[in-house]
């Protein structure tokens, strides 16, 4: 129906890079400094330039990030013409090669800050379009004149240079620039340096180099320190990056999902492992997944999630493309997925049943490719995985990569999932009743061994964790709290619209009304007005606290019905007030509604 059977990509990508789009961090950038760290003497050795062309031959960006004034470095680097962009005097300057522009990033030297400097004879005195540069130990007289003049300005020091720059102006700030124009997020980007002003930078990507000659405290912030030193060791970095991608690197940022028993905390990386979260309707799924999302978005991590059920339609900040009355379309999705920035929910509401799997299945591989180009998006959550992936429904292998990683599946049954999805998964996480036997599933379905592990009771609001690879066992842990999880089911549940069959209807003990309650709201006024016999019917029988778990999928709110529900003395007006009074604790329904 949709003719995605035949995938013709737009792009050509290097080998190498489909190869490593599994691995825990995809490098699409290395952004360099350029005196001690690409140059020795001011000059690249051609050795050095070979590895740069290597880099930019796999697909890669090159970005150079100097304290040098512009006219100064393409003087001394003819071959500046190889970069994807330079960002020059300290982050104050950014220069397109290709087509020779600049931008200024930075406000203008101060003219009383210059002739003030001059007054008092420093020399040297190199004045940028936004940079003053000089060298010690005259920092002690730019900090005094930039005092006397009540100037916000800073000093920065790169050894025995001295650069005075305009406030917020660093190498961060001028790479997250270089990064914004050419649509490359900071988290696949590899930054190395030598001196002390390169500190910025090395904090400003997802892996941080310092080579072999850097400062002490470079060192010490830098999650790798080269063998060999300035071009020799940026050259010996982006060997290694062309040979696996960095596969050794271990996971810089990790992602809580909440703490075990003693504090200690229960984490994945922000990129690479597989994560399984299972476990019946109602037992906080949902609620996990969504405070992962949370995080890996206030870390500007890029998501794509597929929701069949229109679950994440409120996910804070996100695009939604599709609803009820419409479909998604494969190039709006990858269109939004442009910007860096951009959070991406594929809902599938409006899509018939049947032909949601073969969407996915057609959507994947592109997702794929768009990883293999831009190392984006950095996770993708599959909601009711066992629809989209079922046995039934084997990806075939142009479709699925065994080494893609990244994914976070959701699911109800997770032998109802496609094995080699499962395969795949290096944590999984079980929710609800008996999820020792959940996990269990999960590792005969994935063909690991699983240890012995007694049966374990949860109490509401945790899980059990096990790192299907790690050899260890189980582990219980109470999940880290969700805003968004609440923001969205006021929005869904009280307020939105669920489908005809997660609808509630009154329909009486004669089965004579067909009363449909689609979200809390209309619950509540239906309530209201139903006679006293269909009220105590449906209460009696447990369907108000059935339907808050299973449709609602609030186990907190459901709980609290069904204690409600147990009270057998209850009158139809009362067990009705307190009904209402629990919904509106939880959901605080807009107060312009009367209260029943």
């Amino acid at each position: 129906m949709y003719g995605y059977g035949a995938i013709f990509y737009k792009y050509i990508l290097s080998v190498n890079m489909l190869n490593m789009i599994g691995e825990a961090m995809h490098v699409i950038a290395v952004a360099a400094d350029y005196d001690g760290t690409l140059a020795e003497g001011g000059k690249v050795s051609p050795s050095t330039v070979s590895a740069i062309e290597r880099l930019i031959a796999s697909g890669r960006a090159f970005i150079l990030v100097t304290g040098r004034i512009l006219s100064d470095l393409l003087a001394v680097f003819p071959e500046a013409g190889l970069c994807s962009a330079v960002v020059a005097e300290n982050g104050a300057v950014l220069y397109r090669p290709a087509t020779r522009e600049r931008m200024r990033l930075g406000s203008p030297p101060p003219e009383p800050l210059v002739r003030a400097l001059a007054d008092k004879g420093v020399q040297p005195l190199d004045v940028g379009e936004s940079i003053i540069a000089t060298v010690r130990p005259h920092e002690i007289t730019a900090l005094e004149a930039i005092r006397d003049l009540g100037l916000e300005h800073h000093v920065v020091f790169n050894r025995e240079s001295v650069m005075v720059l305009p406030p917020g102006v660093d190498k961060a700030t001028g790479l997250r620039a270089a990064l914004a124009e050419l649509r490359l997020s900071p988290h696949n980007v590899v930054a190395v340096g030598d001196s002390e002003n390169d500190h910025a930078l090395l904090q400003a990507g997802e892996w941080a180099v310092a080579v072999a000659n850097a400062v002490p405290t470079l060192k010490d912030i830098a999650d790798q320190v080269t063998a060999a030193s300035a071009g020799a060791g940026t050259a010996e970095l982006i060997h290694e990056v062309l040979r696996d991608d960095l596969a050794a690197a271990p996971a810089r940022h990790r992602i809580e999902m909440g703490q075990a028993a003693g504090g200690s905390s229960v984490s994945i990386p922000a990129q690479g492992e597989n994560l399984l979260i299972a476990g019946s309707s109602g037992s906080g799924k949902s609620t996990l997944a969504v405070g992962i999302l949370e995080r890996l978005a206030q870390r500007g991590y890029q998501l794509c999630v597929i929701d069949p059920e229109g679950d994440y339609e409120s996910f804070a900040g996100a695009i939604v493309f599709g609803n009820a009355q419409r479909a998604p379309t494969v190039p709006e999705i990858l269109s939004a997925l442009e910007r860096p920035d951009a959070q991406i929910v594929v809902n599938l509401v409006g899509m018939p049943l049947q032909d949601r799997p073969a969407f996915f299945l057609g959507l994947l591989p592109r997702l794929q490719e768009w990883r293999a180009r831009t190392g984006r998006p950095h996770r993708i959550l599959v909601d009711e995985t066992h629809h989209l992936l079922s046995p039934d429904r084997q990806p075939a292998p142009t479709v699925w990569a065994p080494q893609l990683t990244g994914m976070i599946f959701v699911t109800v049954h997770p032998d109802s999932v496609a094995p080699s999805a499962l395969r795949a998964v290096t944590v999984a996480v079980a929710l609800g009743e008996r999820p020792e036997r959940t996990l269990r599933t999960f590792a005969e379905r994935a063909e690991l061994p699983f240890p012995h592990t007694a049966p374990v009771a949860l109490d509401a609001g945790e899980a059990v964790i096990w790192r299907a690879r790690s050899g260890e066992p189980p582990t219980v842990f109470r999940m880290a709290p969700s805003e968004g999880d609440r923001r969205r089911h006021r929005r869904k549940y009280a307020e939105g619209e669920l489908p005809p069959d997660r609808s509630f209807y009154f329909r009486g003990p004669d089965g004579l009304l067909n009363l449909r309650a689609q979200n809390l709201m209309l619950f509540r006024q239906l309530a209201a007005g139903v006679d006293d016999a269909t009220w105590l019917h449906h209460l009696r029988q447990g369907d108000y606290a059935r339907w808050m778990e299973q449709a609602i999928k609030d186990p907190w709110l459901a709980e609290a019905v069904r204690r409600i529900e147990g009270q057998g003395s209850l009158s139809a007006d009362e067990s009705r007030r307190l009904v209402a009074q629990a919904i509106e604790e939880r959901y605080t329904l807009p107060a312009s509604e009367s209260t029943i």
